[in-house]
């Protein structure tokens, strides 16, 4: 029979590419099922999670024992993986039999005879007193609801041992090698497999990283989805098989199957007077005498024939020539068919890492193991080539497995020992930034103690938390009414604004306003040329308003600590936020303004009030909510100011009415009362800082720091090996490339670890998924401690004001401004629960403020010519 007639005859088993291309499909919609929660149940791909969320990073370390059970054989083994820069992996193992009714027996008989056989084999390496971990290979589909547990599904390959099923056998394995005082504690490994993204995996809580998916996809078909290319031959198979219906892909493609398929088919053809003379012997009628090896060696190129004649005419047959050369096509396509298909769901596994990880073209690597693929001449070209024309769009290299089974169940228990070590190295450093709440109840009652000590004349000159008195007595009432200017100085850029306020029907704030720059040279010049810069814009402004001649009632918001002494008169205590100019510190600014004005002769102003942002941003929410006594900014600085009683404010004559406090809690902690709760990262970010040793508080707290305290983290973990791969870019070296708003876009929960790792990249990081992971959890940390901080500050402050008034409950609102508090996704949440913690008898309430700086300075001095009206009425 010539081969094209067999072609002919075997016509259904040679798979076109686009049969491959629909199997490829199908295996893709069958691994979505399984991964389903709603359809895992009904598929026959199962997808098991294997809680395996890393792949060895070369840093593993230590000696591991494994045990190999998959077959009539099992394996014990001692593997030692070093890391001193070598990676080198030295193993020792040992094969012992598993007798025949052992494997028919009770599941105890077997794993007590397993623990023996274990326990034998550390003998012989006198390491019988050594507690080594072990990994457990244990090829038969389990369900596992962690690493070291693993549930058996259904038993395959001939084994049948009794009350095995539905149990976990780690720890059925784990009670024999307790009975025999074996000091050794066990794992799982497994069989086809690949890295799958945690959030595409309904069965196991959590959305963060990857985790190893088995994929048990010898059971694809089951449900019939290959019933259309299934022959006559594998039907016969499955008939005969131990599990009739089930393992249907295994079947057609398992080295297991594929020397009985050429017997069924050399048997069919016999029958049918195609081959042999139609004589059949009792040999070739017997299940499993035409055996896998026997088509690995006829498919061999030189002496494949003469394999052929040998191993039928063992058969008792007398091959003839053709006879042979038959033989030989048969087993090409038995085994042409197993590769293509294996190949069809392997493109289907790399198609869907591809589309997970987003990217053009993949790069990938699919390590393989087994003995058709290691000793069958064909059979792995044959694979790869399959790949390679399904993905076009991919670069695919395969590596040989060298014992995954033994050493890779080590390898997963070394990878688990080195993730749980590193892990625990991890926290246990982050324990410092992870405040309790009797920690949050202690920082509440110092910041009050810092605060009486500011508003008392005794203690106001040492206190750190100076409690600055703004001359501000009263909020918004509705009534107020005009044209304002207002100016806002707070940082490199300067603005001026017009604002129209309306009472009445038509009661509400129009505001136009322009935004100038600060050059560094006038920020670090002298006070005169920063003066009559500002001037110079102001005059800018009101030609393009239009408006050169009028003189307009003025607020001037300027962002730095200065000590009032009136509404309208305001020392400058120092420079912040990297400003220098000379001549300042020391002055009014109110005067450094006039003088200005005066010296340009263009125009006049009456300057009625010199307002701090936070106080602007009180003001501003006033305007809308009557409840509000509260300012609170949370941004590049942090601040906060409230109404408090004339009686308290010793630096000010006179008792009656409130006025507001600007507290400048930044420098809260200037006097060492929070050294207990800084760590090493906030003294080194402190220390790098423009101003050492100031403003403790807003460094623990603000968008300015946080940053580089994450950055500081990163840096320790690397150098402990515990991220990065303990590689120290020259990116991270460098101060300030942490910049707070990737905190707030790294922590934002629809932001896949995909974004977090181009972020990363960004700033010039390599990383991968868990290097994603650990860094996400380092922003949280920083960021969750900074709004527990801010909550803390802010409980002293409204329980002291529910005092004040000698009330059981207080209702109060905060007017809240700042990038952080607005930007970060969790900030303003867990800040408001420790609030609600810390001072359980107030209700309050956080408003956000719509640009306290410049229209809350035009409220303050629509308020106080409001009030001064009145006074001269």
């Amino acid at each position: 029979m010539s081969t094209f007639q067999i072609d002919k005859y075997l016509y259904h088993m040679r798979l076109s590419e686009e049969t491959l291309q629909e199997v490829s499909q199908r295996f893709r919609k069958e691994m979505e099922k399984g991964l389903g929660a709603d359809t895992n149940p009904t598929a026959s791909v199962k997808m098991l999670p294997t809680f395996v969320r890393s792949t060895p990073d070369g840093t593993e370390d230590g000696d591991f024992l494994a045990l190999d059970l998959g077959g009539t054989n099992f394996r014990v083994l001692r593997v030692k993986v070093s890391d001193n820069g070598l990676q080198k992996v030295e193993m020792e193992n040992q094969i012992y039999a598993i007798p025949e009714e052992l494997m028919r027996g009770s599941g105890v008989q077997l794993f007590d005879h397993i623990a023996e056989c274990l326990a034998n084999f550390m003998e012989k390496l006198k390491i019988k007193d050594k507690k080594l971990p072990l990994g457990f290979t244990f090829s038969f589909p389990c369900h596992q609801t962690k690493l070291d547990e693993s549930i058996l599904v259904t038993w395959t390959k001939g084994f049948k041992c009794s009350s095995v099923e539905g149990k976990d056998v780690v720890s059925m394995l784990r009670k024999s090698i307790k009975k025999r005082g074996v000091r050794a504690w066990a794992g799982t490994g497994t069989n086809a497999c690949y890295m799958e993204e945690m959030r595409h995996i309904d069965l196991v809580e959590g959305d963060e990283g990857r985790m190893c998916i088995n994929m048990e996809w010898g059971a694809f078909g089951d449900d019939g989805v290959l019933n259309d290319i299934r022959t006559e031959f594998d039907q016969e198979i499955d008939m005969g098989s131990l599990n009739p219906g089930k393992q249907l892909f295994e079947k057609m493609i398992s080295g297991m199957y594929m020397g009985e398929l050429v017997r069924l088919i050399l048997v069919k053809m016999a029958k049918e007077g195609l081959l042999f003379g139609g004589n059949l012997t009792p040999d070739l009628l017997t299940t499993g005498h035409f055996e896998t090896r026997y088509v690995s060696a006829i498919e061999k190129e030189k002496e494949g024939l003469q394999k052929a004649h040998e191993i039928l005419t063992k058969l008792g047959l007398e091959p003839s020539h053709e006879d042979c050369v038959a033989t030989l096509r048969i087993c090409q396509i038995v085994s042409t068919r197993s590769a293509n298909l294996c190949g069809a769901t392997l493109a289907a596994v790399l198609r869907r890492i591809k589309e997970n990880k987003g990217v053009e073209r993949l790069r990938s690597t699919v390590g393989v193991d087994g003995s058709v693929y290691k000793k069958h001449p064909h059979f792995a070209r044959r694979l790869h080539k399959t790949v390679r024309k399904l993905l076009p769009d991919c670069e695919i290299r395969f590596t040989r497995s060298e014992d995954g089974s033994g050493k890779g169940a080590a390898m997963v228990t070394a990878v688990a020992y080195r993730l749980a070590a590193q892990h625990k190295a991890r926290q246990k450093i982050l324990e410092a930034l992870k405040l309790s709440h009797e920690q949050l109840l202690e920082v509440k009652q110092r910041m009050r103690i810092e605060m009486e000590n500011g508003l008392g004349k005794e203690t106001h000159a040492e206190a750190t938390v100076k409690m600055l008195p703004t001359y501000v007595c009263s909020t918004p009432d509705g009534t107020e009414k005009g044209d304002f200017l207002a100016l806002d100085l707070g940082g490199t850029n300067f603005r001026v604004l017009l604002v129209r306020v309306r009472n009445g029907m038509r009661r509400g704030v129009e505001m136009h306003n322009k935004i100038y720059s600060i050059p560094v040279e006038i920020m670090q010049g002298t006070g005169e040329e920063l003066f009559d810069h500002i001037v110079h814009c102001i005059s800018d402004f009101l030609e393009y308003m239009g408006m050169k001649g009028v003189s307009l009632p003025l607020g001037f918001t300027f962002s730095f600590p200065c000590q009032q002494t009136n509404l309208d008169e305001g020392i400058l205590l120092k420079w912040t936020k990297g400003f220098k100019a000379t001549g300042c510190e020391g002055e009014d600014v109110v005067n450094l303004l006039k003088e200005a004005i005066h010296r340009r002769e263009e125009f006049d102003l009456d300057v009625v009030a010199v307002v701090n942002d936070t106080v602007g941003t009180m003001m501003t929410c006033g305007y809308e909510d009557p409840y509000c006594e509260v300012g609170l900014i949370v941004g590049t600085g942090s601040n906060a100011c409230y109404m408090e009683e004339m009686r308290n404010l010793e630096l000010v004559e006179g008792e009656e009415g409130r006025m507001c406090v600007n507290m400048e809690w930044g420098a809260f902690g200037d006097n060492g009362c929070l050294d207990d709760i800084r760590t090493e990262f906030d003294l080194a970010v402190d220390e790098l800082s423009l101003n050492p040793g100031k403003q403790r508080f807003e460094k623990m707290i603000s968008g300015m720091y946080l940053g580089e305290i994450v950055r500081n983290i990163l840096m320790d973990f690397t150098k402990r090996g515990l991220l990065f791969r303990g590689r120290i870019s020259e990116r991270l070296k460098t101060r300030g490339i942490f910049e707070t708003k990737f905190l707030s876009q790294i922590e934002s929960d629809c932001l896949a670890l995909l974004q977090v790792r181009s972020i990363l990249q960004h700033l010039g990081l390599e990383s991968t998924c868990d290097d994603s992971i650990i860094v996400k959890e380092v922003c949280a940390v920083v960021a969750r401690r900074a709004a527990q901080l801010c909550g803390a500050g802010m409980a002293a402050v409204v329980d002291k004001i529910r005092e004040n008034r000698g009330l059981d409950f207080l209702k109060v609102t905060v007017g809240v401004d700042g990038t952080l508090y607005k930007l970060h996704p969790h900030f303003s949440t867990i800040m408001h629960e420790t609030v609600k913690q810390l001072s359980p008898k107030c209700e309050v309430t956080f408003l956000q403020s719509e640009d306290g700086s410049g229209k809350g300075a035009a409220l303050i001095t629509a308020v106080a010519c409001r009030i001064r009206e009145a006074g001269q009425r």
